[in-house]
């Protein structure tokens, strides 16, 4: 597939552009083990399709917290951010692909689960947000990642159709909504959810662990 016929592309963020998901794994075993809570199996992949809000919500339900959402968001938050300032870094080659596709025309945005001063923070601390036109942020629409609703509102953003995009996702939910709703989906296989592997490989139009495969 010559992704650069495309005249979008979507980036989902965490997992797929950058490698932040020990981040967020040390932070839910941090603040559930602060409050005597050992972190379930199934926990970081049910709330990795979730804003910060939601995740909130399930988490106080689940656990029966009755902790005010805002003050969970606040904790997370200050954990990750000097992690997304100073410490995380891209996959394999994902800057240089994302150089790449902005020289050759392919206008770029941001699809992310993440807070506006995370994703910021990160890709000005590795030199790619300056390649990005639009940012969309679950946050800003009524259903998450395994709909299509943040994926139409970054294409909207740039000024495109869904058949002219193609959605960069690692999780299965985000492949699944992206092609809901009309769009090509390349999935980043990263080890992350290795039992949604062969999903993320069959149900994608395309599927790479390093973004060097792309580079052509």
């Amino acid at each position: 597939m010559d992704i650069t016929a495309f005249k979008g592309a979507i980036f989902d963020l965490d997992g797929t552009l950058i490698d932040s998901a020990h981040v967020w794994s040390d932070i839910d075993i941090k603040f559930l083990a602060r409050r005597g809570i050992a972190i379930p199996p199934d926990y970081a992949k049910t709330v990795s399709t979730m804003n910060f809000n939601d995740a909130a919500v399930y988490t106080n339900e689940r656990f029966s917290l009755n902790e005010r959402p805002e003050d969970m968001i606040a904790e997370w938050f200050s954990y990750a951010l000097e992690e997304y300032t100073y410490n995380i870094k891209p996959r394999p080659h994902a800057a240089e692909y994302v150089h790449m596709l902005r020289d050759r025309g392919v206008r770029l945005a941001i699809a992310t689960a993440s807070d506006e001063r995370l994703y910021t923070a990160v890709l000005i601390a590795n030199g790619m947000y300056d390649c990005f036109e639009a940012f969309a942020s679950t946050n800003e629409v009524s259903r998450g990642k395994g709909f299509p609703d943040v994926y139409e509102l970054a294409a909207e953003r740039l000024g495109l159709t869904a058949g002219e995009c193609i959605v960069f996702e690692d999780i299965i939910e985000g492949i699944r909504g992206a092609k809901a709703g009309g769009f090509a989906a390349a999935a980043c296989i990263n080890g992350i959810f290795p039992q949604d592997e062969a999903a993320l490989r069959s149900e994608s139009d395309i599927s790479f662990t390093d973004y060097r495969e792309l580079m052509v």
